[in-house]
């Protein structure tokens, strides 16, 4: 059941499978829709092959192949291991931007200034361009885009928070993603090939050490009203 926040958004959690949630169509309406998924799931991006998989061992191990209609690398999803939360924007609505670039912005802001309050600091929001390499094109968090919010500790930078946006004529769709859990070694496997050694993709994510349910609870309560 949808349970109401405030005049402006409205919380829905969900337990699913990460493809039924992929297909869905949300209302077009601010709206936070917390995932917890039924199984695990590699999830491709909208311009990804199938064929960049060992399918043959996916169906053995049981990992879901879905597809997403985002653009961006592979989503690993699994249970209790991340935390999922969809959001939704209405077109118009006073947090819309027509700027595809500049839509995520808030959105990055928000989540820099709730793990913030968790004691997660050096963070920064990625206001440029795409900055991808080979992993980055296999890998979601290999990469880094627009809206994302990532560690800036000197030089070395790594994902905290993972955004892919889709848009209709009606509304945005942000999905977000932080790891609690991330073993790269164990998602060697079910990749037909990978473009280099696995331990080069290890640096690059940051995981939260925190329940998700306070993730979600105070991510809510810093959303704009």
């Amino acid at each position: 059941m949808p349970t109401p926040l405030s005049h402006t958004w409205t919380e829905f959690h969900e337990r699913i499978s990460a493809g039924e949630q992929h297909l869905r169509e949300l209302p077009a309406q601010r709206g936070v829709w917390n995932i917890d998924v039924t199984h695990p799931a590699l999830v491709l991006g909208s311009r990804q092959q199938e064929s960049l998989l060992n399918t043959q061992q996916c169906a053995l191990d049981g990992i879901d192949i879905v597809r997403r209609r985002s653009g961006g690398g592979v989503v690993y999803l699994a249970p209790s291991e991340q935390v999922w939360i969809d959001v939704v924007i209405p077109r118009g609505d006073a947090l819309w931007s027509d700027d595809v670039a500049q839509a995520s912005w808030w959105l990055g802001e928000t989540w820099q200034s709730a793990l913030g309050s968790l004691g997660v600091t050096d963070l920064d929001v990625h206001r440029d361009s795409v900055h991808s390499d080979a992993w980055g094109e296999l890998l979601c968090f290999a990469g880094v885009g627009p809206g994302e919010v990532i560690s800036a500790r000197g030089d070395k930078r790594a994902k905290v928070v993972g955004i892919s946006q889709r848009r209709t004529r009606d509304y945005a769709r942000f999905q977000c993603t932080i790891y609690m859990k991330w073993n790269p070694h164990h998602l060697a496997h079910y990749f037909a090939s990978l473009p280099g050694a696995i331990d080069e993709v290890i640096p690059r994510v940051v995981t939260i050490d925190a329940d998700a349910s306070t993730i979600v609870e105070t991510f809510v309560a810093h959303l704009p009203r």
